[in-house]
């Protein structure tokens, strides 16, 4: 008989997401291929999701993404109204084999509070483990309960009762990687790119200050909170009790010039693609310990090559001759490094990423 796993996307973005979002896009690159091998998928999620499921269920019709940067008691409803709605779902069905959670913090408790109403659950840790001490460093599974990782790196910060109920990690894929030896050979730009969610983890900061002193051109890409044009920043009055938005205009912004250094907000699809593709490299100069790092990923799927701080996962996922390491806010090697680019062959980025990252293998892993 075909196994049936219900995906639990949550309700922030649609799967897959229109630019950012690093964990949709990891359910819509693992969805086909678990339907491929005749899994039945049902996908909690928002209706304006669009990939091909079995089933999907849900109680917004929109993405709630906009809604996070809210004050606590003005967000809270969003999470738990998803969740009391998959929980009641999966009471009332009997043919669920297995639960796969991708919700941070409230579907790993509202699940584990669900005991045996529920089917197993396997909950997948896209975060940094260090930011929610109570709830991981007392979590207990009771044998219901399963989590895994998206990197050593990650799992290794976990406390011990949490390590307790993992069965270990599984990097993320990208379909990018998907025959990318076969991938025709892009002509490089002189450009070197950043793209990801502008907030001070992604080091933002520390990218604009290394490309004015290197003199190269550097393009951000990503959204600012919940804006993703300069557009859409500059009409709401009130924009800055955003933090993300705080820290663009006070640490990045004074750097953007719109020629050298370009903010370009957030760029989807192709492209996105052609951006990365065409770049020198990409930048990851993370200020925290990376837990999944989907755009090295995409990077490399692209012929690519990564240059950052040796810091979460980013050690495990740049092989040898696929990218350069600094020490962290270490920002002289980072700039040592980057007048090394060039001796990093982007076929070879791409035949490692195609080896490591495909759908296929992240599907046979889970």
């Amino acid at each position: 008989m075909a196994r049936t796993v219900l995906i639990n996307a949550g309700p922030w973005l649609p799967v897959p997401p229109q630019g950012y979002g690093g964990i949709e896009s990891a359910i819509a690159t693992l969805i086909p291929e678990l339907r491929r091998h005749g899994v039945h998928v049902v996908l909690a999620t928002v209706a304006a999701s669009t990939i091909e499921v079995d089933e999907k269920i849900g109680v917004f019709p929109t993405p709630q993404f906009a809604h996070l940067t809210e004050p606590y008691n003005e967000v809270m409803g969003v999470a738990a109204a998803h969740m009391h709605q998959v929980v009641t779902w999966l009471r009332n069905r009997i043919d669920v084999d297995l639960v796969h959670d991708h919700l941070e913090a409230l579907g790993l408790t509202v699940l584990a509070a669900a005991g045996r109403t529920v089917p197993p659950v396997l909950h997948t840790l896209h975060w940094d483990l260090a930011r929610r001490p109570t709830l991981y460093g007392s979590f207990h599974g009771a044998g219901r309960i399963w989590v895994n990782g998206v990197s050593s790196a990650q799992l290794a910060r976990a406390p011990a009762r949490l390590r307790a109920c993992s069965v270990g990690h599984v990097h993320l894929a990208s379909p990018l990687a998907q025959n990318a030896s076969k991938r025709a050979a892009r002509t490089k730009c002189d450009h070197l790119v950043l793209v990801a969610r502008v907030t001070p983890v992604k080091g933002q900061h520390v990218a604009v200050r290394v490309a004015k002193r290197l003199g190269c051109e550097l393009v951000l890409a990503g959204p600012v909170g919940p804006y993703t044009t300069s557009d859409e920043l500059a009409a709401y009055p009130h924009a800055d009790r955003s933090p993300d938005v705080r820290y663009y205009r006070e640490k990045v912004a004074p750097y953007v010039d719109g020629d050298q250094v370009r903010w370009i907000g957030n760029v989807v699809g192709t492209d996105r693609d052609n951006l990365v593709a065409g770049a020198r490299a990409t930048l990851f100069p993370v200020c925290w310990d990376e837990p999944g790092g989907t755009a090295v990923i995409e990077s490399l799927a692209l012929g690519t090559p990564v240059v950052g701080y040796r810091r979460g996962c980013l050690p495990e996922l740049v092989e040898p001759g696929t990218g350069l390491l600094a020490e962290p806010d270490n920002e002289l090697e980072l700039e040592i490094l980057l007048r090394r680019i060039d001796e990093i062959d982007p076929a070879h980025c791409g035949a490692v990423a195609e080896r490591r990252f495909s759908p296929t293998v992240m599907a046979t892993a889970y």
